[in-house]
């Protein structure tokens, strides 16, 4: 038995024997979505509800297992959660008050991790390999090397079903942790949406402008798969982005990706996990969001999602009025990044519409509502697309700008947006 097995067998113990480790006021980081080492949590979280442990802040993102510790406020002074990014879960739990959002950009993770005082980190690996190194997995890269470059004490759960990644960053040796514990579990999967009617709307008006050769970050959710499907008949394409999702797996095999793969994340089956072992090279946020790092691919091209914008462009992505409903995530990095690269171009897309309590109700309006906050400055701006068109902001004065936004507002809305714009002095009559 090599000198790492050895160490693995004197490390190794019982959930509760690991979690006994953490004590009061201690500042968690967990990995996230896939990559979350579910017994551990459970253990720890039995040691809240038991009352044994004070001010134990678990901090991750993007959760997909709903532990019982976030269904209520009573839980708060024993193990509380904070997270960088609000994912369809924590939107689902935050209602009963154990949920914290820090709506924080993807590129200063490693920044928030030292100001959170991380000193514990608990992460899910796989098995080890030959050499005594056990991989983070797809979900594991992205935020969990800083946790364990602060971590004090760094606890462990082996799953065999956790792939293997590449990349020195994306895997722990026996020998850098604390304690090792072992429960296999299916990874936790993310649902992939279908794309709506109108999200295959404003996907035909993007695709064109995405040519040949490009260098693809794409987002989460319907849109971003009606724009990921459709790049099938493309040719050369690489992928710089921060997440992954199964329509990468689908170009991949379609033969329009040909270059790199590099994320900081994958979302998506199991399946699709496993393939990202092999097919994907995995980075830290504040390396693959770095906009310094993105603006070296020529012809990047971002696509993201947003919920409103005003007359001038301000985009807000996260909020409905007070309400968080997501986070900043990386958009504002690829916003940016693209804007530098040489034939980059960056979209931000929604639906021109919203229907609230049986009221159709534009999505751009003169005014961002009280509360919604502004995720990308109108500054940063390039082009805003809805269903009805294309609206190019870039370097465009106020007057210009507003035109192009009721130019692609619901039509039904645009002669009360230029009378709002004119009598705000936007616009001229």
């Amino acid at each position: 038995m090599s000198d790492w097995k050895a160490d693995y067998q004197a490390k190794l113990k019982s959930f509760d024997e690991a979690v006994a480790l953490i004590g009061d006021n201690d500042r968690v980081w967990m990995s996230p979505a896939s990559a979350t080492p579910i017994q551990l949590i459970e253990a720890l979280q039995k040691r809240a509800l038991a009352k044994e442990i004070n001010g134990v802040h678990l901090v991750s993102g993007q959760m997909l297992v709903p532990f019982e510790f976030l269904k209520s406020a009573e839980h708060r002074p024993h193990l509380t959660y904070d997270t960088v990014f609000f994912g369809v879960l924590e939107r689902k739990l935050g209602k009963f008050g154990n949920i914290n959002i820090n709506s924080c950009q993807f590129s200063q993770l490693a920044n928030a991790l030292e100001d959170y005082k991380i000193n514990v980190c608990m992460c899910d690996v796989g098995e080890p390999d030959e050499e005594g190194y056990m991989s983070l997995g797809p979900m594991g890269v992205c935020i969990t090397p800083k946790a364990l470059e602060l971590a004090d004490v760094i606890l462990v759960q082996v799953n065999k079903n956790q792939p293997k990644v590449k990349g020195s960053k994306g895997r722990i040796h026996v020998s850098q942790v604390t304690a090792i514990t072992e429960g296999d579990h299916v990874l936790p999967e993310f649902p992939s949406p279908a794309p709506s009617e109108l999200d295959q709307k404003i996907a035909a008006l993007i695709l064109p402008e995405i040519p040949d050769g490009s260098t693809i970050q794409i987002g989460l959710g319907g849109l971003s798969n009606a724009i990921g499907y459709g790049l099938r008949s493309k040719r050369g394409l690489s992928i710089h982005a921060e997440m992954l999702t199964e329509c990468i797996m689908h170009l991949y095999e379609a033969g329009a990706i040909t270059g790199t793969i590099e994320a900081a994340l994958g979302l998506g089956s199991n399946k699709f996990a496993q393939w990202l072992g092999e097919h994907a090279q995995f980075s830290p946020f504040w390396e693959i969001n770095d906009p310094r790092n993105i603006q070296k691919y020529d012809k990047l091209i971002s696509v993201n999602q947003c919920l409103m914008s005003d007359l001038t462009g301000q985009i807000c992505s996260e909020s409905v009025g007070h309400q968080q409903v997501s986070g900043i995530g990386g958009q504002i990095d690829f916003v940016q990044g693209a804007s530098w690269s040489k034939g980059g171009k960056s979209f931000l897309c929604m639906t021109s519409t919203t229907e609230v309590n049986g009221k159709l109700t534009s999505n751009i309006m003169l005014d961002l509502p009280a509360g919604q906050v502004v995720t990308t400055p109108r500054a940063m701006v390039m082009y805003i697309v809805t269903e009805y068109g294309i609206a190019d902001l870039r370097n465009r004065s106020i007057p210009d700008r507003v035109h192009a936004m009721i130019s692609i507002a619901h039509p039904d809305f645009r002669e009360e947006l230029t009378q709002q714009a004119i009598k705000a002095g936007l616009i001229v009559s």
